[in-house]
């Protein structure tokens, strides 16, 4: 008899004889008659076993997560359960098979567990048994089903791309791979197949995808893991907007697949640098308003010494309205969000409260020109309060984009169940980097600079942009891409800007600037996270209750105990020699 799942059982099949199977969730004895909740992948059916029947006996043994298969007949439950799938029905048990016996378990397996997620890391084969987990990787499937059967049918070709590869640092520390054949050499693991979906072009593929793992030797956080995985696109004969077009139908439908939600397209488009003057953050999230006004000019003429001091040094002066809210933040509320905009490097957090009277920690200090000024710049009503911190510009913008957020949150301005979708395109082709004291790639050394802009590379690169893109959903960049220089001359002059000696071009690249001497198609991509996809359509802001076996913050295995030693004998087959200092 083929397996049934638990919850395609209900109230049409009643009278039906079924066999089914899983763990023993919860057993109870009212009566005589025994109880028990079976659970299996999709969820619990109740199982009621009475005492004049064979299987009575071994029920009576049965403890928590025990593997039993159970045989019987589907009745009516006299009192339904509604928050059960199956809560109409329940199985009338003839005949039981223990199949395995289980130790007690070191957490409830239920949804309402208290347990340290790193006890829950070290048994993540139990965890995975909790329904609110589980679900979450089904999503993942779903999600991955929806995507191949999307670009299946835009003519996409699934093509895998190698996991050893030419370790070329330009972004994150590679994971390496020691060689044992070639001794002294390494392979490096792939943070992206950045350079062989574009040969995939050059090989005239036209459309490729894949469900990529990639891997970054990187600081962990929330929403990051040493090793994640990507849907990895690449096109020919495209521009931007062609490729934006596309990811963003693949978007559409994912979402109306898992969510039954309808996303209107075409999606918004905000360019970088208006992204960053009004929300302080290159991945905005627009659910809430609270954008960052720039009040620099109300105070030229201030005599407010610590003002007029910044704006003599460059820097500029910006505020945040949260509307109706003064009366929320005492003294103590405002030292706590002075102490939070202070880790984003911001020297402190100046406050006006418009109540009745001005008040706050600079209202003594404004001339009356400066406090009306302010008043219509800021369309100030009764019980606002305004969060004002003034600094050099990549301060401000980072210290209140984070500054919104924090508020959005606590002020509850995030509507449950909202998503709000928008590109962020016009990304500078190059950034400052205080460690190398020179101009860095912003994405990588392929993304093409806008048309007009290719002249900038080399004398004016604070002022280049590119035809780079994100996709932001929620404030998370859920994907991003560009298109690719397919010119060997702008390559060149890329690479000049990038200041790389024709020695370390050869040495990382070599292979793929040889490939685009030959006929290289005009073409672009994009790359969304699937992780971070998933933990968006699921809700949840722990990249690891996605992942089947993540690692920790310190990117260790808790349940497999690695990274581990290994035996000297492996090492000396390497050529590698452990520096114990």
């Amino acid at each position: 008899m083929k397996k049934i799942m638990n919850t395609t059982l209900n109230i049409k099949r009643v009278g039906e004889v079924v066999e089914v199977y899983g763990w023993v969730a919860k057993k109870r004895n009212l009566g005589g008659l025994l109880f028990i909740d079976l659970r299996d992948r999709s969820g619990i059916v109740q199982l009621v076993i009475r005492p004049n029947t064979t299987a009575y006996e071994l029920a009576e043994t049965l403890k928590n997560e025990y593997v039993i298969k159970a045989r019987g007949k589907v009745v009516e439950r006299e009192k339904k359960n509604e928050t059960l799938k199956s809560g109409e029905i329940e199985i009338e048990v003839e005949d039981l098979v223990l199949l395995n016996k289980s130790l007690e378990v070191p957490f409830e397996i239920s949804d309402s567990t208290t347990a340290l997620e790193d006890t829950r890391l070290k048994y993540r084969y139990l965890d995975i048994r909790r329904n609110s987990l589980s679900e979450k990787l089904i999503t993942r499937h779903k999600i991955v089903l929806a995507v191949r059967n999307f670009l299946d049918k835009e003519d996409f070709i699934e093509v895998e791309t190698p996991i050893l590869c030419k370790s070329t640092p330009e972004g994150a520390r590679d994971y390496l791979v020691p060689s044992r054949v070639s001794k002294g050499k390494f392979y490096a693991l792939p943070q992206s197949p950045q350079l062989f979906k574009q040969l995939l072009m050059v090989g005239g593929m036209e459309k490729y995808f894949q469900i990529a793992r990639c891997f970054r030797d990187e600081d962990l956080r929330a929403d990051r893991q040493p090793e994640f995985t990507q849907i990895d696109m690449e096109m020919s004969f495209v521009d931007e907007f062609d490729v934006m077009a596309t990811a963003e139908k693949l978007v559409a439908h994912v979402f109306k697949e898992i969510k039954g939600i309808d996303i209107s397209l075409p999606l918004m488009k905000m360019k970088y640098d208006d992204a960053i003057d009004k929300y302080g953050s290159d991945k905005p999230d627009l659910r809430f308003d609270l954008p960052i006004e720039d009040i620099t000019e109300v105070f030229i003429n201030t005599g407010i010494e610590f003002l007029k001091s910044n704006i003599d040094n460059g820097g500029i002066i910006n505020a945040i309205v949260a509307k109706n809210c003064a009366a929320n933040y005492s003294r103590k509320e405002i030292d706590k969000l002075t102490d939070y905009v202070k880790t984003y490097k911001a020297k402190g957090l100046a406050y006006i409260k418009y109540e009745d009277e001005v008040t706050g920690s600079i209202a003594k200090l404004l001339s009356e020109n400066e406090l009306n000024a302010l008043i219509n710049r800021l369309k100030l009503e009764k019980n606002d309060m305004v969060f004002i911190i003034s600094d050099k510009k990549s301060i401000v913008k980072t210290a209140l984009g984070a500054l919104r957020c924090k508020l959005a949150r606590d002020l509850n301005l995030i509507k449950e169940g909202d998503y709000k979708l928008l590109w962020v395109t016009d990304f500078p082709a190059f950034e400052w980097s205080e460690e190398e004291n020179r101009f860095m790639a912003t994405h990588h050394p392929f993304t093409s600079p806008k048309d007009e802009d290719v002249d900038k590379l080399l004398n004016d690169k604070a002022h280049c942009y590119s035809k780079a893109y994100d996709i932001v959903i929620n404030g998370y960049e859920a994907g991003g891409g560009s298109v690719r220089i397919h010119d060997e001359a702008v390559q060149e002059k890329m690479f000049e800007a990038l200041e790389l000696t024709p020695e370390q071009i050869r040495e990382k690249f070599g292979f793929f600037v040889d490939a685009l001497k030959y006929g290289t198609p005009p073409h672009g991509g994009i790359a969304f996270g699937l992780d971070r996809l998933v933990m968006l359509l699921t809700e949840t802001e722990n990249i690891r209750d996605v992942i089947a076996f993540p690692k920790t913050a310190s990117a260790s295995d808790l349940m497999s105990e690695c990274p581990n030693t290994v035996d000297e004998i492996q090492l000396k087959e390497l050529g590698i020699a452990i520096d114990k200092k």
